[in-house]
């Protein structure tokens, strides 16, 4: 035990916070790592990050989620991944793996060709139906099997 009478594994203990305060958590299947990194995110990224969970969890009833490099990743079991996001310092990037398919095309494109971003700053508020309909399409759409 440490000097603060926990263990170093307890979950007491707060992700650490990588650069742009992304949460550094462990690759791991299912709810439970993606609910570990929305915990983490810093400040109102975290209310961000838990609306676009809940928008893809209603948008795309049988998704399926992991975390990989620290990132929360949205797949279809069978069909691959189509969606991830990333906290920056700024905003928040939300990665569309095949939006170069979607209409309208998300506005930040990409150095991989099929790949769109949309950036959500904290001053925004997204358009939801627009998010909602480049989730559906998305996941419509064969994933990316990039594990």
């Amino acid at each position: 035990m440490s000097h603060t009478g926990r263990s170093p594994g307890s979950p007491e203990r707060k992700p650490k916070l990588l650069s742009g305060g992304n949460p550094q958590i462990p690759k791991g299947d299912g709810d439970a790592p993606v609910q570990a990194y929305l915990a983490a995110m810093p400040g109102w990224k975290r209310e961000v990050g838990r609306y676009l969970d809940a928008l893809i969890e209603s948008s795309v009833p049988d998704v399926r989620k992991a975390v990989r490099w620290n990132s929360p990743f949205y797949g279809i079991e069978g069909q691959g991944w189509f969606l991830s996001f990333h906290c920056f310092t700024r905003y928040i990037k939300v990665t569309f793996l095949n939006g170069a398919s979607l209409r309208p095309v998300p506005p930040v494109s990409s150095r991989h060709e099929h790949v769109r971003y949309f950036h959500i700053h904290e001053e925004d508020e997204p358009d939801e139906e627009l998010l909602a309909s480049w989730i559906r399409q998305a996941a419509a759409l064969p994933g990316e099997d990039v594990f």
